[in-house]
């Protein structure tokens, strides 16, 4: 079996699932109990907290648990635009942002906010004389993604987070982290970023756990009302194990950082090649060093519909996507690859692979190898392709 779906979810560390395990066996009392068993617990939140913020180069104080990155991502846009909306009116993100942004962005728009969906370019990526000619007196909030989910790119964070601040020390920069956080260099703080989401599944940690970083000095209303938690930003009882699970799965995954980026950058530099021997296929993004993840390489197969490919690679026990996981079962071309400009024959035949420390070189020659078969069987139903090289 060849699981090469990284960007969906991942295995996680055997070093979590012990300490997971660990603390719902051993500390299961709640953090907000006055006894003993109470206090530990509450340790072990404020232990996990302070082990995220080291990771992240900021304070325990910035870092908000949430259950993932769709909350965070709710929480941070829903929250600025609700607090902030005397200051103006005007809400930016991009067109091609994970549906957990999209979605919220197009829910206040129905609620009355004006929304810009900058536009990007073949490659995917955000030009910054867009951004900056979008922006106006009454911009309240910037949102653009680190690493897009589905193709990969990376967006300029650094320098639109310069832009930013020279244009206004009052607009708001979230930045969804989800696919960054563990593979590319990220302190929110040096990118003067002031909202940052992540989610724990993506980086080998447990579900149903991620964080929001909110730069001290910003305030946000609460999220959910009750107990106090989350310095009564976010009431419920923490999920002790998983809070516990996701530090150690954050803090391994940025220890180990500088070898996932490079050894996953070899495994993109074969992939990729392997693909451009496919004379059908056609890869997505851009081929410059850098400007792209290293953990995800996206083609598409013009004419053939991403789950019939993905189907095929599942016949020979391999596991890739045809975009983001929360939207991947839709039959419609992808609004990420529509934004970059592509037609609806290669909008609709995008494929995904996503990978990481755990695969070899061999392995990516065996799907490769999986790939040309896959393909020799199935482009005899497309009609009227051109059989030609890119």
């Amino acid at each position: 079996m060849l699981y090469l779906d990284y960007a969906a979810t991942t295995p996680p560390y055997d070093e979590v699932i012990d300490a997971v395990a660990e603390v719902m066996k051993q500390h299961y009392g709640n953090p907000s109990s006055l006894h003993r068993m109470g206090v530990v617990a509450e340790q072990l939140v404020s232990q996990a907290r302070a082990v995220i913020a080291s990771s992240l180069s900021c304070q325990p104080v910035e870092i908000r648990f949430t259950s993932g990155g769709t909350e965070s991502n709710n929480w941070a846009i829903q929250a600025t635009a609700r607090r902030f909306r005397q200051r103006g009116n005007h809400l930016i993100t991009t067109a091609v942002e994970h549906a957990s942004v999209y979605e919220t962005f197009r829910e206040l728009e129905r609620q009355g906010f004006r929304v810009t969906y900058l536009p990007v370019d073949a490659t995917g990526a955000v030009k910054l004389e867009e951004l900056d000619k979008a922006l106006s007196d009454d911009t309240i909030l910037v949102s653009i993604m680190a690493v897009n989910n589905e193709i990969g790119r990376i967006q300029p964070i650094s320098a639109i987070g310069e832009l930013l601040r020279q244009r206004s020390r009052t607009i708001v920069f979230h930045v969804d982290a989800v696919q960054a956080i563990g593979k590319v260099p990220l302190h929110p703080g040096k990118l003067k970023i002031d909202l940052l989401s992540c989610s724990a599944h993506k980086l080998r940690g447990p579900k149903g756990s991620g964080f929001l970083y909110v730069r001290k000095g910003l305030e946000l209303p609460p999220l959910m009302y009750g107990g106090g938690q989350e310095g009564g930003l976010r009431s419920g009882t923490e999920n002790v194990p998983s809070l516990v699970g996701m530090a150690k799965a954050i803090r391994m995954a940025v220890e180990e950082q500088d070898r996932f980026h490079a050894h996953t950058h070899l495994l993109r530099k074969q992939l990729a090649a392997a693909i451009r021997d496919i004379p059908e296929l056609r890869l997505s993004g851009s081929d410059a060093e850098g400007e792209m993840a290293p953990h995800i390489v996206h083609f598409c197969f013009p004419g053939m519909k991403s789950e019939v490919l993905v189907h095929a690679l599942e016949e020979a026990d391999i596991y890739v996507s045809s975009r983001s996981a929360c939207s991947s079962s839709a039959n419609k071309p992808s609004r990420v690859l529509k934004a970059m400009g592509f037609d609806d024959a290669r909008a609709i035949s995008g494929i995904r692979v996503s990978y990481s420390l755990s695969q070899t070189i061999d392995d990516i020659n065996y799907f490769g190898e999986q790939l040309q078969k896959a393909v020799a069987r199935l482009k005899h139903t497309i009609t009227g392709q051109p059989n030609q090289r890119r």
